[in-house]
């Protein structure tokens, strides 16, 4: 479906299970659009609604010349709420997306019943490893997006225990993202840094990790899980960047889990 903002944005999403269920909204990292969350989707039992968006210029969503930043990202969170009907819910964000998570969840927590951080950076500001990716990669891409370099993206953010099928449908919908989209996007992760806020974060928070990720560390989840006041650390043992690709059925259910406490005990 698609649902337009009350700013005029419109946002491709999936919107499934009882209306009147613990609501979750899931974030895709960085050029993924709502379909990565597909596996997961598939798996939730219907008492959980779940919404999976394409992000701004990502997918079959709107895609405005500017507006990139991991704040023009959260700034559209809460109107995506408002236009489902959805008074509070579950943000789940991966990797770069988590940061959008938690803006939201400073900015509005209220709103926000918990947070699931998948793979989450503690700061990507000034980031080595990203930098050089920037520097090399993104600031050389033009459109239209190569389908050879799609599938070597998807294939850093994932591992071979991935089916071939969902990486070819990784694939088509990274092809979907503009280039100015990227560099703008990637630039924006290499600016933001809310690691002295993060101990004002209210709600409770699951820090999702694969022991297999080369992107993210641990010592990077411990950072977060001592800054963020209410933090418990799932690890996933033998997977990668990517926990929901290559274990569908436990991030699932460890999303079911969550969703259920923390909108029974904190209403």
């Amino acid at each position: 479906m698609r649902v337009t903002l009350a700013s005029g944005l419109t946002l491709s999403c999936r919107d499934q299970g009882a209306t009147s269920g613990p609501a979750a909204l899931l974030l895709p990292g960085p050029t993924d659009s709502w379909r990565s969350y597909q596996p997961v989707l598939d798996l939730l039992p219907p008492e959980i609604r779940a919404v999976s968006v394409s992000q701004r210029g990502h997918g079959e969503s709107d895609k405005p010349d500017r507006g990139y930043n991991v704040e023009d990202f959260a700034a559209d969170v809460i109107p995506l709420l408002d236009a489902l009907g959805i008074e509070r819910a579950v943000l789940a964000g991966h990797s770069g997306s988590s940061l959008v998570a938690r803006r939201v969840a400073l900015d509005h927590r209220d709103r926000v019943a918990g947070l699931i951080l998948e793979a989450s950076p503690t700061t990507l500001r000034d980031d080595a490893q990203l930098r050089g990716f920037v520097d090399s990669v993104v600031s050389n891409l033009d459109d239209p997006i190569g389908r050879d370099f799609g599938r070597s993206f998807v294939a850093q953010t994932s591992s071979d225990n991935v089916g071939p099928a969902l990486v070819e449908l990784l694939v088509e919908e990274v092809l979907k993202v503009p280039a100015r989209v990227w560099k703008e996007t990637f630039a924006g992760l290499l600016r933001y840094d809310d690691m002295a806020e993060l101990p004002l974060v209210e709600p409770p928070t699951l820090l999702v990790w694969g022991d297999a990720d080369t992107l993210v560390s641990r010592n990077m989840q411990d950072h977060l899980a001592g800054l963020l006041p209410d933090a418990d650390l799932l690890v996933y043992r033998g997977v990668g960047h990517t926990p929901r690709w290559e274990d569908p059925v436990r991030f699932s259910g460890d999303l079911v889990t969550f969703a259920h406490q923390v909108l029974r005990t904190r209403g």
